[in-house]
């Protein structure tokens, strides 16, 4: 391919840059390289990227060009960069989970996604940028520093899968993996203006990434398109007998379903808890997406969903304890050498008396009934991803309702209930605010029923796409 016809290739999706690549029109060197020059350019300006693997990406670009040449195809992400949040083990790669504590570790093993990514060729262009130990919402909480929203520099991301949120948004890789305990997939996808989906509890093997809550985490991908999103899905999803939270299940195609429409589909909109204290500017764009779905043919009915505030209150608790569980060691012996933000939300944790914890685990059985019990009357839920829009970098706390709370109870308020039940749930792009930047939306569905929600977020996607 002619330089004049790829210099802008950075703003492709994934599923072209990979047709380009079986076709030879480009070659995995030249878009590695390109997308390593990138990163060079605009890293400094963004902070997405801790770690950059010049000379492993290259050489893992040339391998890709000889399979490619040799006929070989590995499938849709064989030459395609990818970035991984720094969460995740990468075999003598340093992983620094956005810690002093962990600032040069080198892991002896990649996490079991990272090996699956190798598999299908995928090329690791470097290590992403994370709120420290993935515990909290904004982003801009790291010892490398805040990760700057592309749309606006001194806006946050959104956390805690920052750097991931960034870098595929401005066209630093064409997908990143992040992380996600209450939301912390979602809500950067939101607030970065792309596809983040956190797939079913064990769906996607969480072996070798570095644990927050072990009973809440999840991994996912995070991409430009809702197709590449569920391309990458692909990659990712299969059982890891090393993995005591994986599930058994069939491999299933989660592009299958896209492209069939929605007609005769039926969307609930929750009448409680997710529309309360709405930003005036994402109210209206969650009218707007409402009125897509409707002129696309999907029955619009009013749902409640029951004990919502205890849903989230146990979320809460078992966070706090979980996160206060696997960090105390460090805690002890190295108090000094954590952020003082997060150092102070684990602590909270230390409070959190046994029967709280186990009286949450009864109210996560509560909410697998009240979620269950609506999703026999609709296929899939339609919620805003976050209440308000992007604070100024460091801000943290928020008026509402005429009170002041946390930024990071605000931001997980909608996304950290289904942590708690395990449901699959993605972020999809819905527009623009009045000065720019991005809002998403969330559609939440059945347990291990992925490809419907990729089936209706690319309905939407599909049919606003020239707008």
């Amino acid at each position: 391919m002619k330089k004049t016809e790829w210099e802008k290739i950075e703003d492709w999706d994934l599923d072209a840059i990979s047709k380009a690549l079986h076709c030879r029109k480009i070659s995995p060197k030249e878009l590695t390289n390109l997308i390593l020059t990138r990163i060079e350019t605009f890293n400094p300006k963004l902070n997405a990227y801790i770690t950059v693997l010049y000379e492993d990406a290259m050489a893992a670009a040339s391998k890709a060009e000889e399979e490619i040449m040799q006929g070989i195809q590995r499938g849709p992400l064989h030459g395609i960069p990818i970035g991984l949040k720094d969460l995740i083990f990468t075999k003598g790669i340093r992983t620094t989970m956005g810690s002093k504590l962990y600032k040069d570790y080198l892991p002896e093993e990649d996490a079991f996604v990272v090996k699956k990514l190798k598999e299908a060729g995928a090329i690791i262009v470097g290590k992403l940028n994370t709120h420290e130990f993935a515990y909290g919402t904004t982003g801009d909480t790291s010892c490398f520093g805040a990760v700057r929203n592309p749309f606006n520099p001194n806006k946050m991301t959104g956390g805690s899968s920052s750097g991931s949120g960034a870098a595929v948004a401005a066209g630093l890789c064409f997908a990143a993996l992040g992380t996600d305990t209450g939301g912390s997939i979602r809500i950067p996808a939101s607030y970065c203006g792309i596809v983040g989906m956190k797939p079913t509890f064990g769906r996607v093997s969480k072996r070798g990434v570095y644990p927050l809550a072990p009973t809440l985490d999840h991994v996912g991908p995070m991409t430009k398109t809702v197709r590449d999103n569920a391309m990458v899905l692909n990659a990712l999803a299969g059982y890891d007998s090393g993995d005591p939270y994986s599930a058994k299940k069939e491999w299933e195609d989660f592009t299958e379903k896209l492209g069939t429409g929605v007609q005769r589909g039926v969307i609930g909109i929750p009448t409680s808890y997710f529309f309360d204290h709405l930003d005036c500017e994402i109210q209206a764009k969650m009218e707007q997406v409402i009125q897509v779905y409707k002129d696309l043919g999907v029955t619009i009915r009013f749902v409640e969903i029951e004990n919502m505030e205890k849903i989230s209150q146990a979320h809460r608790t078992v966070l706090n304890s979980e996160a206060y569980t696997t960090h105390r060691h460090h805690l002890d012996r190295h108090p000094d050498l954590w952020e003082d933000e997060v150092k102070s939300r684990l602590q909270t944790g230390e409070t959190v008396r046994a029967f709280e914890y186990l009286e949450a685990q009864e109210i996560k059985k509560l909410a697998f009934q009240s979620f269950n019990k609506v999703f026999e009357q609709v296929d899939v839920l339609l919620t805003p991803n976050t209440p308000i829009m992007p604070l100024d970098l460091y801000k943290r706390e928020v008026m509402m309702n005429n009170e002041n709370h946390h930024i990071f109870t605000v931001l997980n308020k909608f996304t950290g209930p289904s942590n708690l039940t395990g449901l699959p749930c993605i972020s999809v792009p819905s527009g623009f605010s009045n000065d720019g930047l991005p809002i998403g939306f969330q559609l939440t569905g059945r347990a291990f029923d992925e490809s419907r929600l990729y089936q209706f977020a690319d309905a939407y996607e599909q049919a606003t796409k020239s707008k």
